[in-house]
Formats: structure tokens, sequence, C-alpha cells
């Protein structure tokens, strides 16, 4: 989105995949969990409304899904011009513990009309029993990043032109071409029940970066401040994590938690172009209103990262829609926000719309506040956001939904965006 006056269709995918996803509001209570042998039998998802069209009157035959999901990868916006691509996304346990965790991985590709080009893997597998999980990506694009400035769009109290520029309070659009590579893996044991203790790498290699406007821009100005090239670097290093989990499905979660917390050490060593020491969290907590109707749910979300010393690319600062799965601010696009230390809370209320789960709807709401150059601090200043969304019920064994989501923000910020799975 290059101006506030368009409407943009995003497709907000999980690029990189890292996380592994009578009435309690009456009376206080929490619903109980629901049985592992969930009753689906009454569900109807894609494959039956394909079933009915094309073979109508033909007689059901029970048999077990596949999990196995292949779609259509479309969006336009702006930024990237027309979108198109397939996407493939595919959920199951393993072994024969009902208590494992599920299991999924997703892959893409895709090209635009303005020559971008994007292809990544991602996988999330916990091994029976859960005594193994791992994460893990593998990302080449060559990439546009639309890019609006540091910080929280706040005028600088202090400082000169270049931190005017910098922050960027009007939005002004600017965008940022480059080629982008990513590799991360990620090995969690279980500790405890539910208690994971986990370390990995990162590497974030980007090259050719290129800007049009031949003026002063935040991402020069930054670049130059803190001692990176303005035509490549690399972010890469170790990553330390603890995460929690009871979540009784990644895709589409009734009810439980999940809290990943951890560190990540850039290292000149494994060839990052600056040392930096970060830390990370992501927490959700997901309520079920009601034992009968265990979809009507109430979902909460905290997500930030904070630079604790060293420096970071402007192109990796925490901000929009850099969570992990890319997911966060909808209404705006990524990096609209950020900051080297950055925070971001959402709720969202999910609920059904036919009885037989093939529609549903969500409505949410998220506030964003990171810090900048020029004396603004973190949780000092705050940016909302908000929308509303439709889900369409794809796989019912893995709970797997089509979302169609409208998010609006300030500044004219506004978009639809696609995606398979929720959000958070």
């Amino acid at each position: 989105m290059l101006s506030g006056c368009y409407l943009v269709i995003l497709a907000q995918e999980p690029v990189i995949a890292d996380s592994l996803k009578t009435d309690s509001a009456k009376y206080g209570v929490a619903p109980k969990p629901l049985p592992a042998g969930e009753d689906i039998s009454g569900h109807y998802d894609i494959s039956d409304l394909a079933r009915n069209i094309f073979h109508p009157g033909r007689p059901k035959v029970n048999k077990k899904s596949s999990g196995i999901i292949i779609v259509p990868n479309i969006a336009a916006n702006p930024s990237i011009g027309a979108q198109l691509g397939i996407k493939a996304v595919a959920g199951r346990k393993l072994g024969s513990d009902p208590n494992t965790y599920l299991s999924v991985a997703a892959s893409s590709a895709s090209i635009t009309t303005k020559g971008i080009i994007y292809f990544y893997i991602s996988h999330n597998i916990y091994t029976p029993g859960n005594k193994w999980n791992f994460q893990g990506s593998l990302v080449a694009a060559k990439t546009v990043t639309p890019d609006y400035g540091l910080g929280i769009a706040e005028a600088p109290a202090i400082g000169n032109g270049m931190d005017y520029i910098l922050n960027n309070p009007g939005r002004s659009p600017r965008a940022l071409n480059a080629q982008f590579y990513n590799f991360r893996e990620k090995v969690y044991k279980e500790i405890k029940k539910n208690l994971f203790a986990g370390l990995g790498v990162s590497f974030d290699i980007r090259r050719r970066i290129t800007e049009r406007d031949t003026a002063l821009t935040p991402y020069k100005i930054y670049s130059g401040r803190h001692g990176f090239e303005t035509g490549h670097y690399m972010a890469n290093g170790l990553l330390f994590n603890i995460q929690y989990t009871t979540r009784d499905n990644q895709n589409r979660a009734f009810h439980g938690m999940y809290a990943d917390v951890g560190l990540r050490l850039n290292q000149r060593w494994m060839g990052s172009s600056r040392s930096a020491l970060q830390a990370n969290s992501d927490i959700r907590k997901y309520i079920s209103l009601s034992r009968r109707s265990p979809e009507h749910v109430v979902a909460l979300w905290n997500w930030g990262a904070y630079l604790i010393s060293g420096n970071i690319p402007y192109l990796e600062l925490p901000g929009t829609a850099k969570d992990m799965s890319a997911r966060s601010g909808r209404g705006y696009v990524v990096q609209y926000f950020k900051g080297t230390q950055y925070n971001y809370s959402e709720v969202e209320y999910r609920f059904p719309i036919l009885r037989n789960q093939f529609l549903s709807g969500v409505v949410f709401g998220h506030l964003q506040t990171a810090n900048d150059e020029s004396g603004t601090r973190i949780f000092e200043k705050w940016q909302p956001g908000g929308g509303l969304g439709l889900r369409v019920l794809f796989n019912k064994t893995t709970r797997t939904n089509l979302c169609l989501d409208y998010g609006w923000g300030r500044f004219g910020s506004r978009g639809f965006f696609l995606g398979l799975n929720e959000a958070f």
C-alpha cells in the first residue's frame, strides 16, 4: 500500500512460521477441554461443497482426510501488483499417542506483475508424545518492501531535519527492492509436560538493496547511523527459547495458551554484519465461552521484541507484520510501524455463523507501540487498528480456515487480507 487512498488486497501468509497455536462468560467458569476424538461428522467444508456441486446425489463416503490442502495463492496491491501462485498446507499427528500435537507444514511459490518472486517452505513438527519439536523455514525471494519510516509516526520533539525524515510522521510512502534469503531452524526438547527448551540458528541475508529515491531516506539515515552498508547486509545469529503450549489445535485453537520467550544473538563470526542481542516474547491465550458451542472463542495475543545491545538492520527491525507468521497488524502493511523496541497486542472474538461450521466470523482490534531515535519511548504512544472477517472451513480434519479479513488503521490505512489459518 503506497498511499492511504488505496484499497489494498494483501495475502499475509506464514512466510517464516515459528510458532507451534452453562457459558463461561455467564457463570465465570472455564469450559472443559474438548475430547481427543472430536466429533466433526456434522461439519461441512470445501470438499463437501465440491462433492455436492460436481457429484450431486452421490452418497458420502466416510474416509480419512489426507490433511493436505492445495490452493491458488492470489493477491494484489500497489506495492506488488497482481500476484499469482500456488500454496500447499498439510497437517497431521505423528504416532498413535492421542496427546501428540498436530504437525503442520506449508509451501508456496508466487510471482507478481512487478517482477516479485517468492518461495518458501516451513514446518512445525512434533514427534510422538511431543518429545521433540522442530520448527524451521527456508525463504528465497525477490522483494519490494514498503517503508514508512521509524517509530510510531511521532514528530520528533528534539533532533534535526534528518530525525524528521527518519520518523516520517506523515507516513509518506517509499519502497525498497532487494533479494532476500532466510534459513531458520529451531529444535525444542520437552523438559516437562507442555514445556520445551529450544535452540537454533537464523540466517537473514539481503542483497542488491535499492531505492528509487536518490535523496535522504529513512533507510539511508538509519543504515548510516548504525554502520550498515545500504546495498547489502547479513543478520545471522543463535536462538535460545523457552516454549509452553497447551493449545488444542495450532490452526484454530478453542482453548489453551501458547508462550514463547527467547533471546537472539547476532554474531560476527557467523557472518552477521553487526552483533546484536535481542529479547523477544510471543504470548497467546484462547478462552472458549461455551461448553455447548466451543467455537465461540476470545483470543488474546501479545508479542514484542526488544534490542538489548548492538545494532539490527533497518529491514529486520521488529514491527507491523514482523511476527513469525507475518499476520499481525491487519489494516497496515509490513513494518508500517517499527523500532528497536516494539510491542503488539490484539484481541479477537471468533464465532460460528452456520451450525455446520462452514462459515464463521471474527471481530478484532489491536494496538502497536514502538520507540524512535528522537525521544519517543516504547509504551509512550500507541497506534490502533481493527477489523472484521469471514471464515470458510477448508479442511474440517485439521480445522483449517480460509480467512478473509478487512482491516483498517490510522493515516487512511486499510486493506483486504487473505490467508489460510487464523492470524494467531
